[in-house]
């Protein structure tokens, strides 16, 4: 069995974002020369993710509204609290944390002749709730 490690960073403007890594990801498979197996891709922050779903804007919208409106809005209603309790130590992400969780770190994807396996409509995502700073996503490739 052969390895590949690969990895990428991201910096994004704004805060929150979902950036197509399929490509990316496709390029380092080629790299890797690996003919079938699978890849592993993780972020490596707590408060990023990696997900596989459609590379359609609008779905992406609807993504980031349901995190805001029923998973975890940056504010939270004074009704249920106020603040969350992270926030109260100087940090103001709490929110990105818990949509992290909520979405998931990292994605296992299989490798079939030389390419990704995914279905007719999956695409690779890097999702960014906290951004504005430089973070990583690490590929492990491995197979033969």
């Amino acid at each position: 069995m052969r390895f590949h490690t690969k990895y990428l960073t991201f910096n994004t403007e704004k805060r929150q974002a979902i950036v197509d890594i399929t490509d990316e990801v496709e390029r380092a498979l080629a790299e890797s020369g690996i003919r079938e197996g699978m890849v592993l891709v993780s972020a490596m922050h707590i408060t990023a993710s990696v997900f596989v779903n459609d590379h359609e804007p609008g779905l992406w919208e609807d993504i980031l509204d349901w995190l805001e409106g029923h998973i975890a809005p940056w504010k939270r209603h004074p009704a249920r609290g106020g603040d969350y309790l992270h926030n109260r130590t100087g940090e103001d992400n709490a929110a990105a944390h818990l949509r992290s969780l909520t979405i998931g770190h990292e994605v296992i994807l299989p490798i079939t002749a030389g390419r990704l396996d995914l279905g007719p409509w999956q695409r690779v995502f890097y999702g960014e709730w906290d951004g504005r700073r430089p973070k990583r996503v690490v590929l492990k490739f491995m197979g033969e």
